[in-house]
C-alpha cells in the first residue's frame, strides 16, 4: 500500500496544492525555509554585533560557520515549540550546543519577536519577488491580447443587460491597467515592509546600551533590509498593507474570472478557457467545459480578502508586546500569498490561451436587431431633422421592432422621415453596432502606451 498524506487543508494538500497554489510559493512559506531564516537572522544579528565590538568577531565565525539548518534535530524543536508557545528559544538551545564556547553569544541583546519579524520580512520579499513576476507576465499576456483585439466589437453590457458596443480588447485594457497599478503598488509598499526588527524586550534597545541603534544598523545591511523609524513589534501595518495589497491582486483576478465565467456561459459562448483533454469534465456531463481557472481564481479572491480583515483586525495590538493578534498574523501571511500565487498561476493559464469567439461575439451584437446602436441613430440623424425629432424617429422605429420585429434598419427604412435624407446603404451603416465603438480603440492604444512605461 502507497504512502497516504495527512495534509488537511488545500494549501498543503496532496490532491489540491497545485490548484490554490504553487511549488515555488510553498517552499518560500515551508517550515525548513521558515527556520533557515531564523538562523540567518541569528547569524546575521552575530555578525552586526561583531561589526560593532559588541561580541568578539571570533565568536561570529563560529556562529556563522557551526549554525547548520541539517545540524537541527527537527523532532525535538516541535516539542520543545509545543511547550513554549514560540519556535525561537527551542532553535537558540540548539544553535548554542553547535557553537560551542561561541554559543553564549547566540541571539545576544535580541528577543523572540525580532527573529521571528525579521525572519518573516525575509519571506515576504522572496514572496513579493513571485507575485512581481507573476504580475509582470500576466501583463504582457493581457497586453497582447488587448492588442490583438483592439477592434473586435463585442456587446457591453451593464446590469447584465446589452448596453453599447465596445471590443473586447478594451474590456482587457481595462483588466491590463488594473495590473499595471498594482504594479506600482508593489513596488511602493516594499520600502515600507521590508524592514528590519531589532528592538528588544520593549522595543528600546536597552539590553545593547548605546550601541543598539548602531547594530540594528548594521543587521539591516547584513540582510538587505531597510532601518525602520521606531520598532515595530506592535505597528502593523507593514505586513497588514501586503496582505491587503494581496487582496486587490486577487480582487482584480476575481473580476476578470466573473467576466471570463459568464462569457463562457452557454448563452454568451464569447470566450472558453484553454482546453486540455479532460479539464472541467462533468462526471455526469460529457458536454461540459466548465471554467475551471476562473473558478479557482474567484475562490481565492474570497480566501484572501477574508485575510486582509483579519490582518486589518490583528493591527489592534496592546501596548508594548501583543497578547494574541501576532499569532492570527502566522496563519494570514502565508496562505494570502500562496493563494494569490495559485489564483496569478491559474490567470496566465487561462487568459495566456484563452480561446475568443469573434463571430459569437457579433452574432451576440446582432441580438438586439440592432436597438444596442439606438443611440448612434439618433444622433446620426440629429444634423439632418435636429435631436428631438430624431429622437422621436427613433423611439418610434424601436417601439416598432419590439412590437412586430424585425430590425432596426427595416424599421428606420420604412419611414418616410428618415429615408427622405438617407437611403438604406446609409441606414445599415448607422445601425451597425461595429461602426459605433466610441473611443475604445484609442483607449486600447492609450492603455498598452501607458502600460509599457510602468515598471
Amino acid at each position: 500500500m502507497s504512502f497516504v498524506p495527512v495534509s488537511s487543508t488545500v494549501i498543503d494538500s496532496i490532491l489540491f496544492r497545485d490548484a490554490f497554489g504553487t511549488p515555488a510559493m510553498r517552499e518560500v512559506f515551508s517550515d525548513r525555509r521558515l527556520i533557515a531564516r531564523y538562523i540567518e537572522v541569528e547569524v546575521a544579528l552575530a555578525r552586526a554585533e561583531a561589526r560593532c565590538g559588541v561580541i568578539p568577531s571570533e565568536a561570529a565565525e563560529a556562529i556563522a560557520r557551526e549554525s547548520r539548518l541539517e545540524r537541527i534535530d527537527f523532532d525535538h524543536m516541535r516539542h520543545e515549540t509545543d511547550i513554549v508557545g514560540y519556535p525561537i528559544l527551542p532553535l537558540v538551545h540548539q544553535l548554542v550546543a553547535m557553537c560551542g564556547e561561541a554559543g553564549r553569544y547566540v541571539h545576544w541583546g535580541a528577543t523572540t519577536q525580532d527573529i521571528m519579524d525579521t525572519a518573516n520580512v525575509l519571506q515576504v520579499r522572496d514572496a513579493l519577488d513571485l507575485v512581481e513576476a507573476d504580475i509582470r507576465t500576466l501583463r504582457g499576456i493581457l497586453a497582447d491580447l488587448a492588442k490583438k483585439h483592439r477592434n473586435t466589437p463585442m456587446a457591453g453590457r451593464t446590469h447584465l443587460q446589452q448596453a453599447l458596443p465596445v471590443t473586447f480588447g478594451y474590456k482587457v485594457a481595462i483588466w491590463l491597467a488594473m495590473f499595471d497599478r498594482h504594479q506600482e503598488r508593489l513596488a511602493q509598499l516594499r520600502e515600507r515592509v521590508l524592514c528590519v526588527e531589532l528592538a528588544g524586550a520593549a522595543g528600546t534597545l536597552a539590553s545593547l546600551g548605546d550601541k543598539g541603534l548602531q547594530v540594528q544598523q548594521a543587521l539591516a545591511e547584513e540582510l538587505g533590509l531597510a532601518v525602520p523609524a521606531t520598532t515595530w513589534h506592535v505597528a502593523r501595518d507593514g505586513f497588514a498593507e501586503a496582505v491587503n495589497l494581496l487582496a486587490l491582486v486577487t480582487g482584480s483576478l476575481g473580476k476578470i474570472a466573473l467576466d471570463i465565467m459568464i462569457m463562457a456561459s452557454t448563452e454568451f459562448a464569447e470566450v472558453y478557457e484553454p482546453f486540455v483533454k479532460g479539464r472541467g469534465a462533468s462526471s455526469t456531463m460529457p458536454q461540459k467545459r466548465n471554467p475551471i481557472s476562473s473558478e479557482l481564481m474567484l475562490a481565492a479572491a474570497k480566501g484572501v480578502r477574508q485575510h486582509a480583515g483579519l490582518m486589518v483586525d490583528a493591527m489592534i495590538q496592546d501596548f508594548e508586546r501583543a497578547t494574541g493578534p501576532w499569532h492570527a498574523e502566522w496563519i494570514a501571511i502565508p496562505e494570502s500569498f500562496i493563494l494569490t500565487a495559485g489564483a496569478l498561476h491559474q490567470a496566465k493559464f487561462a487568459l495566456g490561451g484563452l480561446i475568443v469567439d469573434t463571430d459569437q461575439m457579433r452574432r451576440n451584437l446582432g441580438l438586439s436587431r440592432g436597438l444596442i446602436v439606438a443611440e448612434a441613430v439618433m444622433m446620426g440623424l440629429a444634423p439632418a431633422m435636429g435631436r428631438q425629432q430624431a429622437h422621436d424617429v427613433v423611439y418610434d422605429a424601436c417601439r416598432s421592432v419590439n412590437e412586430t420585429g424585425g430590425t432596426l434598419a427595416e424599421a428606420l427604412a420604412a419611414l418616410p422621415a428618415v429615408t427622405a435624407h438617407f437611403d438604406r446603404q446609409a441606414i445599415d451603416r448607422l445601425t451597425d453596432p461595429a461602426n459605433y465603438l466610441g473611443l475604445a480603440p484609442a483607449m486600447v492604444d492609450r492603455a498598452i502606451a501607458a502600460s509599457a512605461k510602468t515598471h
